[in-house]
């Protein structure tokens, strides 16, 4: 970017990943960071405008509530209104529904406070992993996003598994490692339940916090836990492999589709600057 001076913006919005080859730019795949950074660059007419987003998510997860930043030069900035009385808050935004296809949806863009960043600023995740583990709830309006199960589910049984998981620890058992990156993590909730009202009703939903998650680690954790609900594993097992140093061939992954990041939590603006500044701390258990 040419200008010395750039605006931050805070984007929030959705997507459905059943066509995305996950968000990261990867050559000659469609992904949801390269097409939005596509899009952007043609509104802004600027080079490269890079988005930092609050949570990679894998080919094939939804996003309900992901939030990203970008950084604009000023001038683009105050030009994006053209001859509009819109601010160039609005103006982004619906300029962006303009060049955006119908499986990404940008809610809002906002001037962001000083000291937001995205991804570190973030104090939490939430997703939400949907089942279907009976006829009665196979829904084929909804199979983009819910799992169809192969077995009944114990929730007793899922409940108690996934409690044993929650806490400050190291989950290398769960997460695919990255050179440089720590696997500790402060897992804050894990729960599942049987929804019975809204559009979920019926399924298996589990819900799932946590100050931050590691490469596939959220559907690793769900996938461990289906097989305790499923009747196919112990909770023995599942503790022997908690315990693991290292990543295990002995969990299947649940299938990514069930997924959706559902929130992102920023702390108030006087202190986003310095939970940015702690979260790039690398983590340890001492």
């Amino acid at each position: 970017m040419t200008d010395s001076v750039v605006v931050r913006v805070r984007l929030d919005f959705a997507y459905d990943g059943t066509d995305f080859s996950g968000w990261a730019v990867q050559p000659n795949l469609r992904t949801i960071q390269g097409v939005m950074e596509e899009g952007l660059e043609r509104i802004v007419r600027s080079d490269s405008p890079r988005l930092v987003v609050a949570g990679r998510t894998d080919a094939g997860v939804h996003a309900r509530g992901q939030v990203a930043h970008v950084d604009l030069p000023l001038g683009a900035w105050k030009a994006l209104p053209g001859r509009s009385t819109y601010t160039p808050e609005v103006a982004l935004t619906d300029r962006l529904r303009g060049v955006l296809p119908d499986d990404i949806v940008v809610r809002r863009a906002d001037r962001a406070p000083a000291g937001f960043d995205a991804r570190f600023s973030a104090i939490e995740r939430r997703y939400a992993y949907r089942v279907s583990d009976c006829l009665k709830t196979r829904d084929p309006l909804n199979r983009r996003t819910v799992l169809w199960g192969r077995k009944p589910l114990d929730i007793e049984a899922l409940s108690k598994a996934s409690s044993t998981l929650t806490g400050l620890k190291d989950f290398a058992a769960f997460c695919r490692k990255r050179d440089g990156s720590t696997t500790i993590r402060n897992l804050v909730e894990f729960t599942w339940c049987r929804e019975n009202r809204g559009p979920d009703a019926g399924l298996v939903v589990a819900t799932v916090r946590a100050d931050a998650f590691c490469h596939s680690m959220v559907r690793s954790l769900v996938g461990a836990v289906l097989a305790v609900g499923e009747g196919r594993r112990e909770l023995s097992w599942l503790e022997e492999v908690a315990s693991s140093t290292g990543r295990t061939s002995r969990i299947a992954v649940a299938p990514p589709h069930g997924l959706t990041l559902e929130e992102v939590t920023y702390p108030p603006e006087a202190d986003l600057a310095s939970w940015a500044e702690a979260t790039r701390v690398r983590r340890s258990l001492d």
